[in-house]
C-alpha cells in the first residue's frame, strides 16, 4: 500500500488574480484542487512561491529574471497576493504550507526530508502552472523515488499547448513512475 500525500503547487492568489503573471484558467480548476483538499486536508502541503524582495538578492539567472519581473518582487507586491487563494487557506491547518524560492520545491532539501520521515512514497500533484513549478515538482520528486499522480483536471498553464505537452512527456516519458488520472479517477480509488 503506498503512503500519498497531496502536494497542491502555488494556488496563490498572484497567479489568480489580475497580476502580469495572471493564470486564466486556474480559476477552471479550483474547484477540483478544494475537492481534493477538503477530503484529505491533514494529508496536503500547498506550496507557494515566494519572490524575494529585489532581485539583487538572487543568484545567477534569477537575478535577471526578477530585474525582467520587479513588479512581481516581494518589496513591490502587495503581500496578499503571496497568500493561497480562497476557499483553500481554511484548510490550513490541519493542511501544511511550503514556501520556496523556485520553481521546484526540492532545491534546499526540506520538503525532501519531511516525506522522508513521513515515510511519503507516492505524492497526488495538482496547482499550477503544469508546465513550470507542476513540471519541475513532478520530475524532482521522480528523481528522488517517489511515484507521482498527476491530477489533469486539477493542474493549470497559462499555456495550453505547452500544459498538454507537460502532461504528455510526464505520462509518456515517465510511465514507470507517474500516472495522470482525473480528481475523480482518485477519488474513487480512495
Amino acid at each position: 500500500m503506498r503512503t500519498w500525500l497531496h502536494l497542491c503547487i502555488d494556488m496563490q492568489r498572484m497567479f489568480f488574480e489580475e497580476t502580469p503573471w495572471h493564470v486564466p484558467w486556474m480559476a477552471r480548476t479550483l474547484d477540483q484542487v478544494t475537492e481534493v483538499t477538503e477530503r484529505f486536508p491533514e494529508r496536503t502541503i500547498f506550496t507557494r512561491f515566494v519572490p524575494p524582495s529585489r532581485p539583487g538578492v538572487m543568484p545567477g539567472k534569477w537575478r535577471d529574471y526578477y530585474e525582467k519581473w520587479e513588479m512581481m518582487t516581494a518589496s513591490r507586491l502587495p503581500h496578499d497576493l503571496i497568500l493561497l487563494v480562497d476557499p483553500l487557506p481554511r484548510f490550513v491547518p490541519p493542511a501544511r504550507i511550503f514556501d520556496k524560492r523556485t520553481y521546484s520545491p526540492w532545491t534546499d532539501g526540506r520538503l525532501h526530508r519531511n516525506l522522508v520521515h513521513e515515510r511519503i512514497d507516492t505524492l497526488v500533484i495538482s496547482g499550477g502552472e503544469t508546465d513550470v513549478c507542476v513540471l519541475a515538482a513532478a520530475l524532482g520528486a521522480i528523481d528522488l523515488g517517489y511515484g507521482i499522480i498527476v491530477l489533469k483536471d486539477a493542474v493549470c498553464s497559462g499555456d495550453d499547448d505547452a500544459h498538454e505537452a507537460a502532461l504528455t512527456l510526464l505520462e509518456r516519458r515517465f510511465s514507470v513512475q507517474s500516472e495522470i488520472m482525473t480528481v475523480e479517477q482518485f477519488l474513487s480509488a480512495r
